[in-house]
């Protein structure tokens, strides 16, 4: 079997979650496929499958496989396209991942008005909270909020946000208004949480040094925009990204809290996995999207009394 045709069905079958469904999509009997397998794991020496009655799951050295087959496959496939001299037309789907209130207010609108600059483009927008993987889960480009931590993506920086801490003047009237992190021992907490959030806020002391806020919520929810009408509502005080709160704080129905303890800004970028080979949807969502994202009040950073301003380049 060609070699290029044997890392397709491999990764055919991760996605199909069964070696059966991966042959029917390519013409294969289901004994052909198990000695494809069979012959692939005996010459690299390596188990790359874990099998179970119900799914297919993939081995640390499957995983590691089925992130270069992809990255190969998709190199092989835009080759092809660029040789045949249609690589200058956008064309086939673009996945783009992003945050869920950020996707929803400002990645949607840019994606569809692509759409409508690119009809032979076609577009699936994953909002979640989370980093996706983006080889795992054959994403083309993310709006990453933070720091770049995955080895072998690119990013593209588009501006910058800082996480706020907040209250409605009409809770501060009542509760009066902390000067440091550890009066928020004496506040009513609206946290927004997910998985991955620890229950504790950090700041930055103005003489540089890092302060652990412990706290105790006393109304907690898993989606931002909840948290923040909470607060509005005067139920207390709430930690939350900047864009996440950016019409109450404009409007005055958030106060904005501890100004001189806050982190400094975070980078916001749109990723992608190798600047290699780009698809041409991928390259021109890209040029596209990047000016429109960096064009955003929402994405100029909101200076803390420490004075820093993030670089929105």
């Amino acid at each position: 079997m060609d070699r290029l045709e044997e890392l397709r069905l491999f990764v055919a079958a991760l996605e199909a979650g069964s070696l059966a469904s991966a042959g029917r999509r390519f013409g294969h009997s289901p004994p052909a496929m198990t000695r494809m397998l069979a012959a692939l794991e005996e010459r690299l020496g390596v188990r790359l499958l874990e099998r179970s009655t119900r799914r297919l799951a993939p081995t640390e050295a499957g995983r590691r496989l089925a992130e270069h087959a992809r990255r190969l496959l998709a190199d092989y496939a835009e080759a092809m396209v660029e040789a045949a001299g249609e690589g200058s037309a956008p064309r086939g789907t673009l996945r783009v991942a992003a945050p869920l209130v950020f996707g929803r207010l400002h990645v949607a609108p840019v994606v569809t008005a692509f759409l409508a600059a690119q009809p032979a483009v076609t577009a699936e927008l994953q909002l979640a909270d989370r980093n996706v993987d983006l080889l795992e889960e054959a994403i083309d480009v993310a709006l990453r909020i933070g720091p770049l931590l995955e080895s072998g993506l690119v990013a593209r920086r588009v501006g910058s946000v800082r996480r706020l801490v907040a209250a409605s003047p009409g809770y501060l009237a009542a509760r009066g208004m902390p000067a440091v992190p550890e009066d928020l021992n004496q506040h009513d907490i609206v946290e927004f949480h997910s998985r991955v959030t620890p229950r504790e806020w950090r700041f930055l002391a103005p003489e540089g040094r890092e302060v652990v806020q412990r706290i105790v919520p006393r109304f907690a929810v898993n989606e931002a925009r909840a948290a923040v009408a909470a607060a509005v509502a005067g139920h207390g005080i709430v930690s939350a990204l900047s864009y996440q709160m950016a019409a109450e704080l404009g409007n005055g129905a958030l106060v904005r809290l501890l100004r001189g303890w806050e982190m400094p800004a975070l980078p916001v970028s749109l990723v992608f996995p190798s600047a290699r080979l780009l698809p041409p949807r991928v390259r021109a969502f890209l040029d596209f999207a990047a000016p429109r994202f960096a064009a955003l009040a929402v994405l100029r950073d909101m200076p803390s009394e420490h004075g820093a301003v993030a670089d929105d380049a």
